[in-house]
């Protein structure tokens, strides 16, 4: 994650990516290729929310939320609280805000 966020903070000057950035950023962007991980990252930028919110806010089935909420804790990308019966998720890697509002920017 720290090789990430060195590379979004590169200077104008390094221009060349080595081989393990270029690794970095497409297994990034693979996460991020997926619609269904984007809308329950979308949920989760103005803060933590519990399964059953993501849902909502997302219109996802229960499985496909838990099945890419999964894959992003083991990716770093969102942290999990239990509460009780619940389950809370938060967006831990910041950078991923970065990347959305980078590759969104119209111009």
């Amino acid at each position: 994650m720290e090789q990430l966020v060195n590379f979004i903070k590169m200077s104008s000057e390094q221009t060349v990516l080595t081989d393990s950035e270029i690794e970095l950023v497409a297994h990034r962007f693979k996460i991020l290729s997926e619609p269904s991980r984007l809308k329950i990252l979308r949920s989760l930028f103005d803060g933590e929310k519990n399964v059953t919110e993501i849902i909502y806010n997302t219109g996802l089935l229960q499985a496909n939320v838990s099945k890419q909420l999964s894959l992003l804790q083991k990716n770093g990308i969102v942290a999990c609280r239990p509460d009780g019966l619940l389950r809370y998720y938060k967006l831990t890697d910041l950078t991923i805000i970065q990347i959305c509002s980078a590759v969104c920017v119209r111009g």
